[in-house]
């Protein structure tokens, strides 16, 4: 037992660990970056720097049957080995004071690191000038939700996560009075018209959208700016028996999407044919079951706020004589009933807005001459990021600075004092 313990103590201790865990953490990098290429960035992280083990890698179009330690498991024993080596070999005195402290800096970027990846959240709030928002919504994960109005004031919605979509099969929901089986579902897709008087095949579903537009499988895309838009086939049936199939689509509930639809078809059609187009893609698709009524649409996973926020301007300048963005800059109001504030707030590209534990970054607008030339009104796009560890990296960067400032004073004091004496 006692060599055991000593194997174990000198296993985690041991400096070759950290060479070779470094060594790991090199070879991650440089395989989580080029297999960006193929995967994407969001794919990429969540394969190769968001796991315990990796599987397989896909490099330059190979596929290479190997395990490797991936990111959580290379930073879990980076810890464990720093703190191991810290109680082991230090001992607590005023001249080792700095190097521990550098070594507790360290330890503190690490798990803050670990944090970060597991609760960070990020989302985007979209809306245009006069528009009032009290949600984001997240820019890769979707949702199928379920408004039911039972004819009140209040409505209720059921979300379900657009994993289970892609699982397939039945879905059950304790709320809803129905079943849902996903026929076939398209990580991302293209939607075309179908226009009257052209030859166009049997629609995907006897029943809403599906009727008026063709929804067709598309290659998933790995370019963050250009997003999936998915797209799935469902059959409902309730208590009495079969509701019919539909189609749910990203394309008709998701508004950057539809303004996308809008202005294609408004530089193909006209404005006026683009908008009767937009319209029936944006037609609520419903059913009654029981004396309700079940509202339907596959649509970005939102992530509602205690408080909301109107865009009061949106404000894009360029560099004179130049299309380069000079300043996107939004003013909003800020209205939370709960704390009775009602106030006015500029976000710009390099001053965000903190507030709830939430940090609003300016990322996107569509205003200015641009916009108004084209007859579109200004709109804005801010960054949501909810990051509880975000202060772990400026504590763990001046931890490391102070200890490393802490032990060359030392040093160089201690090397004065020699110096001086005769």
């Amino acid at each position: 037992m006692r060599m055991l313990v000593d194997w174990v103590i000198k296993f985690f201790t041991s400096l070759r660990l950290t060479v070779v865990l470094l060594a790991f953490a090199i070879i991650l990098v440089f395989i989580g970056t080029i297999a960006q290429v193929d995967e994407g960035l969001y794919n990429a992280q969540a394969r190769y720097f968001r796991q315990w083990f990796i599987f397989g890698l896909n490099m330059f179009g190979w596929k290479i049957p190997i395990i490797l330690p991936g990111g959580y498991l290379i930073g879990t024993m980076l810890v464990l080995n720093l703190v191991s080596a810290h109680i082991y070999r230090f001992q607590l005195s005023t001249k080792k004071i700095g190097i521990q402290l550098a070594h507790a800096g360290v330890i503190l970027l690490l798990v803050g690191q670990l944090a970060t990846d597991m609760l960070a959240h990020e989302s985007q709030i979209y809306f245009a000038e006069g528009q009032t928002k009290a949600y984001a919504e997240s820019s890769i994960h979707h949702e199928l939700a379920v408004t039911i109005d039972s004819g009140g004031n209040d409505e209720e919605v059921v979300a379900i996560p657009g994993r289970l979509l892609e699982n397939g099969g039945d879905i059950q929901n304790e709320n809803l009075p129905f079943t849902i089986r996903v026929k076939s579902y398209w990580k991302n897709s293209e939607s075309t018209f179908r226009a009257p008087m052209m030859k166009n095949g049997p629609p995907l579903a006897p029943n809403g959208i599906a009727t008026s537009f063709d929804f067709t499988p598309a290659a998933e895309s790995n370019n963050p700016d250009e997003p999936n838009v998915p797209t799935a086939q469902i059959e409902i049936t309730g208590p009495n028996g079969p509701l019919g199939d539909w189609v749910v689509s990203d394309w008709t509930a998701d508004i950057q999407m539809v303004d996308a639809l809008r202005q294609s078809y408004s530089e193909q059609l006209g404005a006026e044919m683009a908008q009767k187009i937009i319209a029936q893609l944006t037609q609520p698709q419903t059913i009654a079951i029981g004396g309700k009524q079940f509202t339907f649409a596959l649509r970005p996973e939102r992530v509602y706020l205690p408080f909301s926020l109107e865009l009061l301007k949106a404000t894009h300048t360029v560099y004179e004589g130049t299309d380069i963005p000079k300043d996107f800059r939004s003013r909003v109001r800020l209205n939370n009933p709960k704390t009775g504030e009602n106030r006015e707030v500029e976000i710009s590209m390099n001053h965000p807005l903190r507030y709830a534990g939430l940090t609003f970054y300016q990322y996107q607008m569509d205003a200015g001459q641009a916009a108004r030339q084209a007859g579109r009104v200004a709109s804005s796009v801010l960054q949501v990021v909810h990051n509880p560890s975000w202060l772990t990296p400026y504590i763990g960067c001046a931890m490391v600075a102070l200890g490393l400032v802490i032990q060359f004073m030392f040093h160089l004091v201690g090397f004065l004092s020699k110096r001086k004496t005769p």
